[in-house]
């Protein structure tokens, strides 16, 4: 059972040093720490981790995710992720963030509890697999049987606003059992709607705005990456954003 929660918990989702900075000066009090975020997240580097820790010492869970895309995972990648685990813990962050789906689109509850085991000591937090998995009120209870500490949820929708009435249900049957960490569009606005429906104390945003690179030279006609994104557009958590989410939490 979780025990000792804070009044609330504002997660932000990060990707760099900077962004690391502005979301623990803009008052969150917990970061998912990830690498390329533009994508959703995949593991982060070992030394993103030790930098940042040498600039703040707010609490950090790490995302596990070894790709792109679903989260039905290769042996291979699955045996990357146990060293991710043991690796992290070993470095004393304060928790995991990773999820484990069999085909059939159920919680794969046999790898999913060697990562715990892994995890050790560690919060761990059930990321938005759960949004994709086939029966959310079963994967809420295998969680609780799991000894995970938190569920990263949009309602099983695109957006929290739109998976509102599920999120409501999940808070209720969690029974303060699990933390149920809203995500999906999250801002301080939102905020303000979706507390007062689903009575949700916590929440997961990145409070991403958009940056023009410092480059002056821009080759035309040769892309790295995506096609359709502007490589000279650089995504960072807005301080701002955290603290007007900050003060949008504290006040429900």
């Amino acid at each position: 059972m979780v025990k000792n929660l804070v009044n609330y918990t504002l997660e932000a989702c990060v990707d760099s040093v900077e962004s690391a900075l502005a979301a623990a000066n803009g008052g969150a009090n917990r970061l998912e720490l990830c690498s390329n975020l533009i994508i959703g997240g995949t593991t982060p580097s070992q030394w993103l981790l030790k930098e940042i820790r040498n600039y703040t010492d707010i609490k950090i869970n790490v995302l596990i995710r070894p790709r792109f895309g679903d989260f039905c995972y290769s042996d291979y990648e699955f045996s990357i992720m146990k060293e991710e685990v043991q690796m992290f813990r070993e470095l004393g962050v304060s928790g995991a963030v990773f999820g484990i789906l069999k085909p059939d689109g159920t919680l794969n509850l046999e790898a999913m509890e060697v990562l715990m085991n892994l995890a050790n000591d560690m919060e761990v937090t059930l990321h938005r697999a759960f949004d994709v998995c086939r029966d959310p009120y079963i994967a809420l209870d295998q969680a609780k049987s799991l000894g995970i500490r938190s569920i990263l949820t949009s309602g099983q929708k695109n957006t929290c606003l739109a998976g509102s009435s599920l999120i409501k249900e999940l808070v209720e049957l969690s029974r303060g059992e699990i933390e149920i960490l809203v995500g999906g569009g999250v801002n301080a606005e939102v905020i303000k709607k979706i507390g007062p429906l689903t009575g949700a104390r916590a929440y997961h945003m990145s409070g991403k705005s958009n940056r023009d690179s410092t480059m002056e030279f821009r080759k035309a006609d040769v892309s790295m990456g995506l096609p359709d994104l502007d490589e000279f557009i650089i995504w960072k958590t807005d301080e701002e954003k955290i603290r007007e989410a900050r003060i949008a939490l504290e006040a429900l």
